[in-house]
């Protein structure tokens, strides 16, 4: 990894702070990097991430996202080897369309990304809200009532984070303690009346707050899982009607099939992206949420337990594609039997991404899941797919 506080882009002319990275670096080495050098990078919520892969070229979010844009918002450059064995640089001067499509068009479809350059902001103070009480069917409810009634006003003031049935945890770059406190005030009043356990404080630092929230919260092994999602758009928080099927919805997912709620805070709602500058779906532009929920099954669990979770999460999400039509998903956690997975995960850029796919792997020698030119579920590394 190095900062360097003034990178021109090769073929540029205009110099930006950024860290360049390799391939294979965590966001747990990235972040202690970014405060060694007194600033910021925008990445994920998870320790093990590698910055420069899937994540980033999967449209990867982060809780800064909404102040500060997706990771594709932030490359600055990539080197990359193309399935023809040539090593390239890519960016805005310099193979335009395929930076354009590793931005958003996602990981293991363009080449073999060596490093990545990406802007970084000062250090900052953070604003966060630490707010959780015991869940139960009779209060999960209406603390989903609360967040979605506040989504809008939230999102407005800059706050990102993660949110479920028992609580949240959301940062905030922009606002004071004083602000944050006020904005927090209708989740702090539900959950002392819960007997819940409400800390709402200012931290210098990212790497502050990823220590002491992200890092100690995280589990010491994996489950089996499957996921799903779903890009929320601000205008279903807009009517009642909207705010009230979003309810019902939720409600059902949790009372009905006992399944998790994660609603992401972690769309670039205020930042000022230019249109179609990057090939990720044009609706996480227009969302507040992504909504991220998932299926599990134990360790001796049979074929048709599994299938049965692949199944109830497939379900769930026709359940949201009915009331946000024309939205999309998150491509690195989409569920497995996305129909039209092309419009979901990047609507109408896909014809552009197939092109340039095309172009720089004439022969489909990278072949994924749903990936921009993918071949189908009939090859056998597929078999795992229930």
């Amino acid at each position: 990894m190095t900062y360097s506080p003034n990178f021109v882009p090769e073929g540029g002319n205009v110099s930006h702070p950024a860290i360049t990275l390799g391939a294979g670096v965590p966001f747990q080495d990235l972040y202690k990097f970014a405060d060694m050098n007194n600033v910021t990078i925008v990445g994920g919520y998870a320790q093990t991430i590698a910055a420069s892969g899937g994540w980033v070229m999967g449209g990867g979010h982060s809780i800064l996202s909404p102040v500060f844009g997706l990771g594709v918002d932030r490359v600055l450059q990539f080197r990359i080897v193309t399935p023809d064995g040539q090593i390239r640089v890519v960016n805005e001067f310099q193979n335009p369309d395929l930076f354009w499509a590793l931005r958003g068009g996602g990981g293991g479809t363009f080449g073999v990304v060596l490093e990545s350059t990406m802007l970084v902001e000062p250090q900052m103070k953070l604003q966060v809200a630490s707010i959780h009480f015991t869940q139960t069917r009779q209060n999960a409810g209406p603390f989903l009532e609360i967040l979605v009634e506040q989504a809008l006003k939230w999102s407005r003031e800059g706050w990102g984070g993660h949110m479920s049935p028992s609580g949240l945890i959301n940062v905030n770059p922009l606002l004071t303690l004083e602000q944050a406190k006020q904005s927090m005030q209708p989740a702090v009043d539900f959950a002392l009346s819960q007997n819940g356990t409400v800390v709402i404080e200012e931290l210098p630092s990212w790497q502050t707050f990823f220590s002491k929230y992200v890092l100690a919260a995280e589990s010491a092994i994996g489950a089996p899982t499957i996921l799903g999602t779903r890009l929320i758009p601000a205008q279903n928080f807009a009517s009642d009607d909207g705010k009230a099927s979003l309810v019902k919805i939720f409600t059902t997912m949790f009372n009905e099939f006992n399944t998790s709620i994660n609603a992401i805070l972690g769309t670039p709602f205020l930042f000022n992206s230019t249109e179609g500058a990057t090939s990720v779906t044009p609706a996480w532009r227009k969302s507040i949420w992504h909504l991220g929920f998932h299926g599990v099954w134990t360790y001796n669990a049979t074929v048709e337990d599994i299938r049965s979770q692949y199944e109830l999460v497939s379900n769930i999400n026709q359940m949201l594609r009915d009331i946000t039509p024309g939205s999309g998903a998150y491509f690195n956690e989409g569920d497995v039997h996305e129909p039209a997975h092309e419009q979901s995960f990047w609507g109408d850029n896909y014809p552009a991404l197939l092109e340039i796919k095309r172009k720089y792997d004439p022969y489909g020698l990278l072949d994924c899941w749903q990936c921009v030119g993918w071949k189908g579920p009939e090859d056998e590394r597929y078999a795992c797919y229930l």
